[in-house]
C-alpha cells in the first residue's frame, strides 16, 4: 500500500473517527508500511471491544506484539479463533508465561493445523536459566542459557561450549548401499511426514547396526541424524549404568523423555551389549531389570515414541537379548562390513584432505593392499604415515611432505583389526542363524573368499 492510500485513508477516518473498520485497514496499512509507533499512537487506549471484527482484533494484536506490548496484545488476541490462540502464545511467552503460552499453542494447532509453527514450538519447549558469572548474587553480567532438554547446573559447561558440526552422509566414505538403505527407509519418514502419516506409516522405531570394531557405525549413526535433520543423543554406557539399584532404569528412562521432548529425534546407544545383553536366570538380577525397563521404554506403552528413532551399534549381535529383534524394537538390522576396494580409497583421499602431501598419492594402490582393513585401520594407517613425515621433518630442518614412502612403511607396521571378529561371526552364521539374521555375513564372507 503506497503513501497516497494511507493519506486517503487518514483523511477518511478523520471524516469519521467512529469507523472502527476503517481505522483497523489504516492501522494494518501503517504496520505493513513498518510505521508501528505511527499506528500504536493511531490506536491509543483503544479496547478491544472497540473493534467488532475478530480478524481486526487479531490484526491490532499482532501490531501490539510488535511494539513490544505484550500484555495488551493478550487481550486483543482473545478472540476464541485459532489464529488468535497463536497470537496469544507468543504473547505469553514474550511475559515468561511459559504454561499459558503452551496451552494456548497446543490448542490453535489441534483447532487448525495448518498454523503450526516449528520455530514457535521449539521455543515453546526450551528451557532457560540465568546465571552470575561474577559468582556473586545478583552481581555482574548475568548471562541467559537456553536448553532443549532436562539439563541440570553440572551442565551448564557443556552447553557453552560451540555447537558441534552436523555431520551428514557425505562425510562417511563408501557404504552406498547401507546408505541407500537408510535414505529409504529412515530418513523419507523423516523428512516427509505427512506423506508417512498419510498412509498410516509410523515415524521413528528401533534400527541396530552391526559389524567389526572401526568400520563407522557411530559415524553412520550421526550421519543419519545430520541427514534427518534431528537432534542427536549419544547415548554413553557411563550415562546409564549406576551402582545403585533403581538407579540404571531411572537414567535410562530419563534420556528416553529427553528425546521424546526434542522430536525429531536419534537416540544412539554404542556398545549396545552393555544395556542391552541376554537375561539369565542367575545372580545378575539387576542387569535383567535394565534390559526389561529397556524393552518397555522401546515399546512406548507409557509414553509415546513418535518421531524418536533408536539406533543401537554392536560389535557383538549374538549376546544382545532375543527380545530387541523382535518387531516394533530392533526390528531393522543393518550389516555394516568392512569397506570394499572403492569405499577404502574414498576413506584414505579424505584422511590425506588438508595434509602437506608430495604429489599424488597412489591412493588407488593403496586401497588395493589394504584389503580387510576398517576404516579405524585407515586412519591409524595414515597416522603413522604423518608421523614419519614429521619426524622426516625434525631431522631435516623443513617441512617434508607426506609421500608413498611414508605410507608403505606405515602400511608394513599396520594390521587389519577384523579378521578376528570375522572368524567368530563366520561361526555364527554357519551354526546359529535363526531366522537367516545373519544371511548378509554369510553373503560378505562368500564374495570375499572368506566363507
Amino acid at each position: 500500500m503506497d503513501e497516497s492510500t494511507v493519506a486517503s485513508l487518514r483523511a477518511a477516518l478523520e471524516a469519521t473517527p467512529e469507523n472502527a473498520s476503517l481505522r483497523a485497514v489504516l492501522l494494518r496499512a501503517l504496520a505493513g508500511l513498518g510505521r508501528v509507533d505511527e499506528a500504536l499512537e493511531l490506536l491509543g487506549s483503544r479496547a478491544p471491544e472497540d473493534f467488532p471484527s475478530k480478524d481486526d482484533r487479531v490484526a491490532i494484536a499482532e501490531l501490539l506484539l510488535a511494539g513490544e506490548s505484550p500484555a495488551r496484545a493478550v487481550q486483543f488476541a482473545d478472540t476464541g479463533t485459532p489464529e488468535g490462540l497463536i497470537v496469544q502464545a507468543r504473547a505469553y511467552l514474550e511475559l515468561d508465561a511459559r504454561d499459558e503460552a503452551q496451552r494456548a499453542y497446543r490448542e490453535a494447532v489441534l483447532r487448525n493445523p495448518t498454523l503450526e509453527d516449528v520455530a514457535l514450538k521449539a521455543r515453546l519447549t526450551e528451557r532457560v536459566r540465568t546465571i552470575d558469572q561474577t559468582g556473586e548474587t545478583g552481581a555482574g553480567p548475568r548471562l541467559k542459557v537456553i536448553a532443549n532438554d532436562d539439563t541440570d547446573e553440572t551442565e551448564v559447561d557443556r552447553l557453552l561450549q560451540p555447537e558441534v558440526r552436523t555431520v551428514t552422509f557425505a562425510d562417511v566414505g563408501g557404504l552406498d548401499g547401507i546408505k541407500r538403505q537408510i535414505e529409504k527407509r529412515i530418513i523419507l519418514p523423516f523428512q516427509k511426514p505427512s506423506l508417512f502419516r498419510r498412509f498410516r506409516k509410523k515415524v521413528g522405531g528401533g534400527i541396530l547396526l552391526y559389524g567389526p570394531p572401526g568400520c563407522g557405525k557411530t559415524l553412520l549413526a550421526r550421519a543419519t541424524a545430520g541427514q534427518c535433520g534431528a537432534t542427536f543423543l549419544n547415548v554413553a554406557i557411563s550415562d546409564i549404568l549406576d551402582m545403585y539399584i533403581g538407579e540404571s532404569e531411572r537414567k535410562l528412562h530419563a534420556v528416553f523423555e529427553r528425546a521424546r521432548a526434542s522430536t525429531p529425534a536419534v537416540m544412539f546407544f554404542d556398545e549396545l551389549e552393555a544395556l542391552a545383553g541376554k537375561r539369565r536366570f542367575s545372580r545378575e538380577g539387576t542387569s535383567s531389570k535394565l534390559v526389561s525397563q529397556f524393552l518397555s521404554e522401546m515399546d512406548g506403552f507409557a509414553q509415546n515414541n513418535r518421531g524418536v528413532l533408536i539406533l543401537g551399534a554392536t560389535n557383538v549381535p549374538w549376546a544382545l537379548d532375543p527380545a530387541f529383534r523382535r518387531p516394533g524394537r530392533f526390528d531393522r538390522v543393518l550389516f555394516v562390513p568392512p569397506p570394499d576396494r572403492e569405499a577404502r580409497a574414498a576413506i584414505l583421499e579424505r584422511l590425506l584432505e588438508d595434509r602437506p602431501i608430495a604429489g599424488r598419492v597412489d591412493v588407488s594402490t593403496l586401497a588395493r593392499k589394504t584389503s580387510g582393513f576398517s576404516g579405524a585401520d585407515l586412519e591409524q594407517l595414515v597416522e603413522s604415515a604423518v608421523d614419519e613425515a614429521i619426524e622426516a621433518s625434525l631431522a631435516a630442518g623443513a617441512e617434508v611432505p607426506v609421500t608413498d614412502a611414508h605410507l608403505k612403511v606405515a602400511l608394513a607396521d599396520t594390521r587389519p583389526t577384523t579378521l578376528e571378529w570375522l572368524t567368530t561371526a563366520r561361526n555364527y552364521a554357519r551354526f546359529a542363524n535363526e531366522g537367516g539374521q545373519y544371511d548378509e555375513v554369510l553373503t560378505f564372507l562368500r564374495k570375499h573368499g572368506k566363507g
